[in-house]
Order: C-alpha cells, then sequence, then structure tokens
C-alpha cells in the first residue's frame, strides 16, 4: 500500500524528492505524490480533513498541527540569506508602509510569520489591508500598482527585479540578525498516527533521498524542470542552491533551535498558540 505525500512543485522539493518518488531509495515506503502549493496543505494538514499522510507545510502552521503530525527532522526548508523579501515599486523605508495594502502569499505562512515580527518593530502603526493571493501573482500586483508592497519567497529572490521592482526590506535578515539563527521556512510532517517506526522509515527515506540528489544532480533534473512552471533552468539551480542545505538533510541542533525560536517569539507576541514542551520531538 503507497503512502500519500504532498509537496510543492519548487524545484527545492522535486530535487529533494526525486528519488523516493521515483522508487529509486531502498527499502523506502512506496508514495503517491500530489502536487499543491504550501498554502494549499497548510490548510489540509490544519483541517485534519485530508488524507494525506505526509505534508510539506509552514513551518508557522505547526502550533496548530502538532496533535496529528510529528514534525521530520529533514526533508525541509532553513537556511541562511534565503528569507521572504518585502517588494515595492519605490525604494524607501519600513515606515512607509504604515497603513497601506500589502500583498502576502499565505496568512499561515512562515513568511507571513517573519513579516508580521519585523512589521512590529518596522512599521509604526501597523500596515493597512492585508491580501492574500498566489505567490507569482505578487510581482505583477506590485509592479502594476495593484497593492503598495508584497511579501515574497522563493526564485523571486532572483527575480524581482526583471519587475523593475525595490526590495524594502529582507526578512530572513531581519530574523538572522536579531537571533543569530537560521531561518526555518518549510517543514515536512508526518500523521503520528502512522506509528513511531513508520515514522523513522519516512525521516531516513527523505534524508537518504536529498543525499542521493547530491550525489547525482542530474539524476533529478527532468523531473525538476518538468514541474518548474516555465522557469529558467539557471533559476532552479539557483532556488535549488539556496534551499537545500545542510538543515534539509538533519535539522541538528540549530535547525531546531531556529524553530524553537521563531515559534516561541510570535506565541510570545500572541501570533501563534504556545508549543508545549515535547511538541517537537521525534520518535
Amino acid at each position: 500500500m503507497k503512502l500519500k505525500i504532498a509537496y510543492s512543485p519548487c524545484p527545492n522539493d522535486t530535487f529533494v524528492f526525486d528519488a523516493w518518488a521515483h522508487g529509486r531509495v531502498p527499502g523506502a515506503p512506496r508514495v503517491d505524490v500530489t502536487f499543491a502549493d504550501i498554502d494549499v496543505t497548510n490548510g489540509w494538514a490544519e483541517s485534519g480533513a485530508d488524507d494525506h499522510d505526509v505534508l510539506k507545510v509552514s513551518y508557522a502552521v505547526l502550533p496548530w498541527i502538532l496533535d496529528e503530525y510529528a514534525l521530520l527532522p529533514c526533508g525541509g526548508a532553513l537556511g541562511r540569506g534565503c528569507g521572504p523579501l518585502v517588494l515595492t515599486r519605490d525604494a524607501g523605508t519600513g515606515a512607509d508602509l504604515a497603513g497601506r495594502t500589502v500583498a502576502v502569499p499565505s496568512e499561515r505562512s512562515t513568511a507571513y510569520l517573519l513579516f508580521r515580527l519585523w512589521a512590529a518593530e518596522a512599521v509604526p502603526g501597523g500596515v493597512g489591508e492585508v491580501v492574500v493571493m498566489p505567490f507569482h501573482e505578487i510581482m505583477p500586483a506590485v509592479r502594476d500598482g495593484k497593492v503598495d508592497a508584497g511579501l515574497v519567497i522563493h526564485e523571486a529572490r532572483f527575480t524581482y527585479r526583471n519587475y523593475g521592482l525595490h526590495c524594502l526590506a529582507d526578512m530572513g535578515e531581519h530574523w538572522e540578525s536579531t537571533t543569530g539563527l537560521p531561518i526555518p521556512l518549510g517543514a515536512i510532517v508526518a500523521r503520528r498516527s502512522l506509528g513511531a517506526d513508520t515514522l523513522r522509515r519516512l525521516a531516513d527515506a527523505a534524508r537518504t533521498s536529498v543525499r542521493m540528489a547530491w550525489d547525482d544532480p542530474a539524476a533529478s533534473r527532468p523531473y525538476v524542470l518538468e514541474h518548474a512552471q516555465e522557469m529558467d533552468p539557471k533559476v532552479a539551480d539557483q532556488h535549488i542552491g539556496l534551499y537545500v542545505n545542510e538543515f534539509t538533510a538533519d535539522l541538528g541542533e540549530h535547525g531546531y533551535a531556529a524553530v524553537r525560536g521563531l515559534l516561541t517569539r510570535a506565541a510570545a507576541e500572541g501570533l501563534v498558540p504556545p508549543l508545549g514542551p515535547d511538541a517537537l520531538s521525534f520518535p
């Protein structure tokens, strides 16, 4: 029987999961893959009504789902120099966003949580309206004046200048400068009801899959480009290089510290529910 797994078509996810998805990881559970934007998978996890066994979600949604799902210690996206950006048509400062309309990719995303922590310090009086839209629509909306600013993620770091936009602030830079920790972005979670043995097998499969991709990058390339939504192959390579790193293979001490730090700080600001003492533990 195959397990159901859902992750995004972004290059970092297809690179990480290529070997596992195509049955090349020895002894790994077979999987049936669904591609979905992370805002969709966040909603599936939070509703509890979805039947996927493994999901790629935002770290920001963990406080709402950890009763049902366990955080896997690998497969996700953390790093340095890879945070979300706030983009505008004109150069300025955070104060310029007071009362303005900002487009964001999801209100449950880690990007939005980092934005709210930054805005609490940088935008006196707070922003105005927050509009949720698919992330690929955000830069055109800022360029065309439909919104005053946009919070962008992923490959937009490499392409926003093509839209004539300015980087008002780097959420990752703010996070790193204030905490010294890497930036937690996307997590891999699995249903606790699968049991400890299966959860460990899933973690082993994800860890082996990413290491196989590093050992033979060419093997994953067709899968990456097939789902890269007409992305320039060079941008896809930059995307992978930025988001697939040591923390993808193993969260480790610094990775777990980053996740706890983000969610503890957000809970102190009343932005998420507080975590239980063992909420992030893995069997």
